[in-house]
C-alpha cells in the first residue's frame, strides 16, 4: 500500500509542477530541458520506489500510474472543468499583429518563437500578417494568417 501512496503522491506533484511550469513540447525542449527530465526522472523514481526495488513494487507503481492517468481522462470527460484545470486552455499570442506581452510572459514564450512557427506553418515574414497565433493546450502553436484584402 506505501508503493501505491507513493506513486500517487509522485503522479500528482508531478502534474502540478508539471502545469505550472508551462506548456512545451518536446519538440521545444531545449538541452537544459533535456536535462531537469532525466534528473526528475531519476529522482521520482528514488521517491516512488525507497528502498524496495523489487519486481513487484515496480509492477505496483506502473499500473498506480496508469490507473490514475486513466482515471483522470475519465473525470476530465465527464466534468470539462477538471479537464481545464488539468490541461489548461488555449492562450492568444497575437490578435490582428500585435502581440500580448502578458501572455507571452505567462507562457515563458519569446516573440521569436511565434515567428518561427508563422515563417514554418504559413510562411509569414512579419508578425503584422498574422490574425491569431494560439498556444494550444499540446504547447503547438496555431497560426492563422490574415486575410489579404482586394
Amino acid at each position: 500500500m506505501d508503493a501505491v501512496l507513493r506513486g500517487l503522491a509522485i503522479y500528482f506533484t508531478l502534474l502540478v509542477i508539471i502545469r505550472l511550469s508551462g506548456r512545451r513540447t518536446l519538440a521545444q525542449m531545449t538541452p537544459f530541458d533535456l536535462v531537469i527530465v532525466l534528473v526528475i526522472s531519476e529522482t521520482t523514481q528514488q521517491a516512488m520506489l525507497g528502498d524496495d526495488f523489487s519486481i513487484t513494487n515496480a509492477v505496483v507503481l506502473i499500473l498506480t500510474l496508469f490507473t490514475t492517468d486513466i482515471g483522470l481522462s475519465y473525470v476530465k470527460r465527464w466534468w470539462p472543468r477538471a479537464a481545464h484545470i488539468i490541461d489548461g486552455v488555449p492562450t492568444v499570442l497575437v490578435t490582428d499583429g500585435v502581440y500580448d506581452e502578458r501572455a507571452l510572459k505567462g507562457a515563458r514564450l519569446q516573440k521569436e518563437d511565434v515567428m518561427q512557427a508563422a515563417r514554418s506553418q504559413e510562411g509569414i515574414e512579419s508578425v503584422t500578417e498574422i490574425k491569431f497565433a494560439i498556444l494550444e493546450v499540446s504547447g503547438n502553436i496555431s497560426i492563422i494568417k490574415k486575410q489579404k484584402s482586394g
